[in-house]
């Protein structure tokens, strides 16, 4: 990454963890930049993730070890990673119409972790996220064996957590993702 287009990265994070100071209130920016400028590896993740619409932002700072987590906070699932199914072998099963992509293998790609429903309940406390979309969530081996995923979304005030065969795919459907730096 050239020195300009990290720091307007940089700028582009500083601004948000700023202007959204209640997803983090006993962090302080100058903490997390030196994490990341620790770990320069992670930028190419959050480029990724901010290139994709998902806003990321601090969630968490573990005290302890100085670890912070990253998360899409964009109040929709990231327009830039919809319209996917939910792995590789769902992408396979397609026999027409297949998507672009598959959540897991996109995140992979780009260095992050799929939330699990835990973590996407979580996020949802620190704000309103997914009112009109929806995002897969990580899939317990045993549900995903018989053919299903997990997503998740925000509707009627309540978070809700269904299922899916893990092929299937829709414009309003992507997926959340999570940095640890």
């Amino acid at each position: 990454m050239k020195a300009q287009e990290r720091e307007e990265l940089l700028q582009a994070l500083k601004t948000r963890f700023e202007n959204n100071m209640q997803r983090h209130p006993a962090v302080a920016w100058a903490d997390v930049r030196a994490r990341l400028e620790a770990h320069p590896g992670a930028l190419k993740s959050l480029r990724e993730m901010e290139a994709t619409g998902g806003e990321p932002d601090v969630i968490a700072r573990d005290a302890r070890t100085g670890r912070c987590t990253f998360c899409d906070c964009s109040a929709e699932t990231p327009s830039g990673r919809r319209s996917i199914c939910y792995d590789r072998d769902a992408l396979e099963s397609r026999k027409e119409h297949k998507p672009q992509g598959s959540a897991v293998e996109m995140a992979a790609a780009m260095g992050i972790d799929l939330l699990s429903e835990q973590e996407y309940r979580q996020l949802q406390k620190l704000g309103e996220f997914d009112a009109k979309t929806s995002s897969w969530v990580r899939t317990p081996p045993e549900v995903r064996a018989l053919g299903g995923a997990l997503f998740c979304d925000r509707r009627y005030d309540q978070v809700f957590v269904y299922h899916n065969g893990a092929q299937s795919y829709y414009a309003a459907r992507g997926f959340r993702a999570a940095l640890r730096v």
